[in-house]
C-alpha cells in the first residue's frame, strides 16, 4: 500500500511511510519494541547532521563556490560535461562517506550548477542520483559493502576490482542515459 501511495503521489511520501510503520505496528506485524530496536540510529544521526550542512553550504555561498568551480572545470561546453563533472565529484566523495550524505552535500553544488549553466535540475539532479549509488569501491561506501567484508573474507582492495566495472555501468547510465526520460 505504501508504495502505490508513493508511486501515486495521493499522499506525502512522509506520511505514506509513517502510515505503513504505524500499519506494521496495528497489525500486530511488529511490536513497539522490535520496530524500535530495527531503527537504524546511526542513518537517522548521519541525516540528521548532513541536512544542516547541505542547508548550510547553500546559505553560505559555499555550494555556489564549487559549483564555479565545477563549471570553471567543464566551461561552456554543455550539459554533458556537468554531467560527467557531477558524476566524478559524487563518486569520488560516495567512496569516502555514506551515499545519503554524499546526496545531501552535493546537492546544492549540483543545483547551482544546473542554473549557472542554465540546464534543467532535473535530469542533473537524477544523474546526481545515480552517481551516488556507484558507492562501490571500498568497503566504507555503504553499509552493505561493510556488512559482508569479513563473512565473505574480502580484504580493501577487493572492492575497486569489480567495483569499477559496474561503476563503469553507473557511469553510463548517468552521463548517457539519463537525459532520454529527464531533457535538458
Amino acid at each position: 500500500v505504501m508504495s502505490v501511495l508513493l508511486a501515486t503521489n495521493a499522499l506525502p511520501p512522509a506520511v505514506a511511510g509513517l502510515g505503513a510503520a504505524c500499519a506494521l505496528i496495528l497489525l500486530r506485524v511488529l511490536t513497539v519494541d522490535q520496530a524500535y530496536r530495527a531503527i537504524g540510529w546511526t542513518t537517522v544521526i548521519l541525516v540528521a547532521g548532513m541536512i544542516p550542512l547541505s542547508t548550510a553550504m547553500s546559505v553560505t555561498g559555499a555550494a555556489d563556490d564549487l559549483a564555479n568551480a565545477l563549471v570553471d572545470v567543464v566551461g561552456d561546453s554543455g550539459p554533458y560535461p556537468l554531467l560527467i563533472g557531477v558524476f566524478v565529484l559524487t563518486a569520488v566523495l560516495g567512496q569516502l562517506i555514506s551515499n545519503m550524505a554524499t546526496a545531501l552535500i552535493m546537492i546544492p553544488i549540483a543545483l547551482s550548477a544546473a542554473a549557472e549553466l542554465d540546464v534543467a535540475a532535473a535530469p542533473v539532479l537524477m544523474s546526481l542520483n545515480v552517481a551516488t549509488a556507484a558507492a562501490l569501491l571500498t568497503p566504507v561506501a555503504t553499509p552493505a559493502n561493510l556488512m559482508v567484508m569479513e563473512p565473505g573474507g574480502y580484504r580493501f582492495n577487493d572492492y575497486w576490482k569489480l567495483g569499477i566495472v559496474v561503476m563503469a555501468w553507473y557511469f553510463v547510465v548517468a552521463v548517457l542515459l539519463v537525459h532520454v526520460i529527464w531533457q535538458f
